[in-house]
């Protein structure tokens, strides 16, 4: 056990990330099993402008939940759990999710360049949002809903894929430029879900980056968003975390 976990006296709250192109109610189905199973859980809204910014609030977010947190991460949200774990000081472990776990100083845009899985740079749509006074603007990305069922979520009915890319969240450009602080996999138990069939942040990439962390991997065959197409294989994964940080 954690020293954190052991002077907190309880078994640690879940804290839900999501990523890029996509809001919290992609964990409905892992946080329904999760209290089902009487595990303490809250999903975090990911404003998605931007890793210092993204962290900040995330990290103020977990800071406020009473005791220790396993934080766990989806895709962008990894990178976020990763930057933001030293910053809140409760976080005992992390789990990633199809998700970064960059190390500090790189981008996510590097990571992905590297990438013979992933598709997604061809699948990106560039929008503007106002970034400052007056007409001042930035990019932001989305994935053409085209191509969204076949780029992030192709294990999941075309439908439902169809209802997803048309209540996707854009995310700030500067999020994939921005270069990552101290990562929290560096002085914590990791593990992670990788998904076989991840063509958005690319299985490949996933499974180095878990690699390097020094994670428990999980290879899972599924989408990018493995969560919802395969809850209860994220759940379990969940759930092992939980029990290695209290026992």
């Amino acid at each position: 056990m954690t020293e954190a976990a052991s002077a907190a006296g309880s078994r640690p709250t879940v804290a839900l990330v999501h990523g890029a192109f996509a809001d919290s109610s992609g964990w409905n189905d892992v946080v329904g099993q999760l209290q089902a199973a009487g595990i303490a859980v809250q999903a975090i809204s990911n404003p998605l402008r931007g890793i210092a910014a993204d962290t900040a609030y995330v990290a103020s977010a977990i800071r406020q939940i009473p005791g220790p947190v396993l934080a766990v991460g989806h895709s962008y949200g990894g990178a976020i759990i990763t930057n933001a774990a030293p910053q809140a000081g409760n976080v005992v472990g992390l789990v990633y999710v199809a998700a970064f776990a960059p190390d500090e100083g790189e981008a996510l845009s590097d990571i992905e360049a590297g990438s013979t899985d992933s598709v997604l740079n061809t699948a990106l749509l560039q929008l503007q949002y106002p970034a400052g006074q007056g007409t001042e603007t930035a990019v932001e990305l989305a994935i053409d809903p085209a191509k969204f069922h076949q780029a992030f979520a192709a294990d999941l009915p075309e439908n439902t894929a169809a209802v997803m890319a048309a209540t996707q969240r854009p995310v700030a450009a500067a999020a994939f430029a921005e270069p990552n602080g101290t990562p929290g996999w560096k002085n914590l138990p990791s593990w992670a879900v990788v998904a076989t069939g991840d063509k958005a942040a690319g299985s490949d990439v996933v499974r180095a980056m878990a690699k390097r962390a020094g994670a428990a991997i999980t290879e899972v065959e599924g989408s990018h968003v493995i969560m919802i197409s395969q809850p209860r294989a994220v759940t379990d994964v969940i759930r092992q975390a939980i029990d290695r940080l209290t026992h």
